[in-house]
């Protein structure tokens, strides 16, 4: 790799191409890549990179080992260094098998509601071992913090990704966890501009509507974005809506009136603004391939996030600019800042530490204990004990099994009733939703594993789990519940439930949190279960 040069000095296209980045895969093989239609093979990526001159990758999948070994290799095919981003707000495990899976951000309101300062310094620790563990694996950029307000129970694709249902508990949680990041050569992202929380429509399909006012819209939705920009947020991601008291015509990440009259002007952020993936359907659905890109960037946007067509988006950008229709200082504009961001992150040499010994800095003792314990004062319970019993089932609730990578044979959820009695009957939204032998007397438990998660079917699955329990509560078979993720499915299905009967909930889904929920049916302590490890 040659030094970071004056990006002044690349040609048009080599230029344009240093605002696209683009979607790959983990894995380091081809045929591992999961979604062909977004993870270019080897030799294109390669291509792109290296003629093209793109300007970063966003990576998914794979492990963290794999991870520490694709980003070197995608460094080196650059002449100009990679942003090399993922979307890991619960860390670098929620994307890359064995590092530290935090928690989501929510559960971190749920302590402050008890310990406000616990909470502060959990989530400043979140953000600094999210940052440390990044950059052992090669990455210089973290898709993170989400600063959106969730004050929408409905809300389909943020959720439990928000620290918070108010905009105070948000601004401190994103600014500590901010803080934490900043321990590191990292770059951290405030997403999602003007704020995505009050939604019920997953713009991963359709484009939301914020009906708000400008008032309503200063009081809720913008004082968190304004809080991280003042404590020095690297960039700022769009949301794929309309806010019509602002832009009656186009989304915010196609609003000049929004990214530049709003965010740059009256905010003062002076980062990046980088946009969410045009590859969603609330921006495919109604722009053509190559148009968007143009329009993002008139809009004020330095970083397009996965285009359809990344070939294409670039030529067309470039014809904008050749034909005037994108001005020069516009295209200097955003290339002073990527240039900015990249000296930040990727102005030091490659580390020269071996694989090895960056690995060893994943999942360490205190990221473990740092998710134990968010976990343990998170999480809520109720009821009585279960006890064992000689024939039982276990019905676990998922959205699709086949897409499910943390539960498994061995994982709490599946072993641990396995070992009180209760043999697992495994159900998704497409399986059979008649429980086994219903009225038999059989004791029943049920595990829920639901969440807002983007192209994800949240209110089917707690309607899937209405349906059965109702039905085991009316055969009498039911004897316990536990459920994870959502609080608001927790809250909506407790109501109907014997305040007696033994329940637990955790905002996690991996298997330390089923380990410590099932504390609450089981009364085992999780030290006990410290031997069950999750399928590699």
């Amino acid at each position: 790799m040659t030094a970071l040069t004056p990006f002044h000095t690349l040609p048009l296209q080599q230029q344009v191409a240093q605002m696209f980045v683009v979607r790959a895969s983990g894995h380091l093989f081809d045929s591992q890549i999961r979604y062909p239609a977004w993870e270019p093979q080897r030799q294109t990526l390669q291509r792109w990179i290296g003629e093209l001159g793109l300007g970063g990758v966003l990576l998914i999948d794979g492990s963290a080992a794999e991870l520490r070994l694709k980003t070197q290799q995608l460094q080196e095919w650059a002449d100009i260094p990679l942003l090399l981003c993922a979307d890991i707000e619960e860390g670098v495990g929620q994307r890359f098998s064995g590092a530290t899976w935090f928690p989501p951000p929510m559960a971190l309101s749920e302590i402050a509601r008890r310990d406000w300062d616990k909470a502060i310094e959990y989530a400043e620790l979140m953000g600094a071992m999210t940052a440390r563990e990044a950059v052992a694996t090669g990455l210089n950029w973290i898709l993170a913090p989400v600063v959106d307000v969730n004050n929408n129970s409905d809300n389909p694709v943020i959720n439990v990704r928000s620290f918070g249902e108010t905009p105070e508990v948000v601004s401190a949680l994103a600014t500590a966890f901010l803080r934490g990041t900043q321990r590191f050569s990292v770059l951290a992202t405030a997403k999602h501009f003007p704020g995505h929380g009050d939604t019920s429509v997953d713009s991963h399909y359709h484009l939301p509507t914020i009906p708000h006012d400008i008032d309503r819209l200063s009081a809720v939705e913008l004082p968190p974005f304004k809080a991280v920009v003042a404590a020095g947020v690297d960039a700022v991601m769009t949301a794929h809506l309309r806010v019509p008291v602002w832009d009656a015509d186009e989304p915010a990440t196609m609003s000049q009136r929004i990214l530049t009259e709003q965010l740059r002007r009256k905010l003062g952020f002076e980062g990046l603004v980088v946009t969410d993936a045009l590859v969603m359907g609330a921006i495919a659905k109604r722009y053509d391939a190559n148009e968007a890109p143009i329009l993002a960037i008139e809009a004020g946007a330095d970083i397009v996030l996965m285009p359809s067509d990344p070939e294409g988006g670039i030529q067309a950008v470039c014809e904008a600019i050749e034909s005037g229709r994108i001005s020069r200082d516009r295209l200097c504009q955003s290339l002073d800042r990527i240039w900015q961001a990249k000296m930040k992150v990727c102005s030091q040499p490659l580390s020269p530490t071996s694989p090895q010994q960056d690995l060893d800095r994943i999942a360490t003792p205190d990221t473990l204990d740092l998710t134990r314990s968010i976990l343990r004062e998170s999480g809520r319970r109720q009821g009585q004990r279960l006890s064992t019993v000689s024939s039982g089932y276990n019905v676990v609730i998922v959205d699709d099994w086949l897409r499910c990578s943390f539960l498994g044979h061995q994982t709490p959820a599946i072993a641990l009733p396995k070992q009180q009695g209760f043999a697992p009957y495994l159900v998704d939204l497409g399986g059979n939703c008649q429980p086994p032998e219903m009225g038999t007397g059989r004791p029943t438990i049920v595990q829920v594993f639901v969440r807002g998660n983007p192209f994800g079917s949240s209110r089917a699955i707690a309607e899937l789990a209405d349906t059965w329990l109702n039905k085991l509560l009316k055969t009498g078979d039911l004897v316990g519940f536990s459920i994870y993720g959502s609080p608001y499915t927790q809250e909506q299905i407790s109501q109907k439930l014997p305040l007696s009967l033994p329940v637990g909930f955790s905002f996690g889904q991996m298997p330390e949190a089923q380990a410590i929920a099932l504390e609450a049916l089981f009364g085992k302590t999780p030290l006990q279960w410290s031997a069950l490890k999750p399928l590699a």
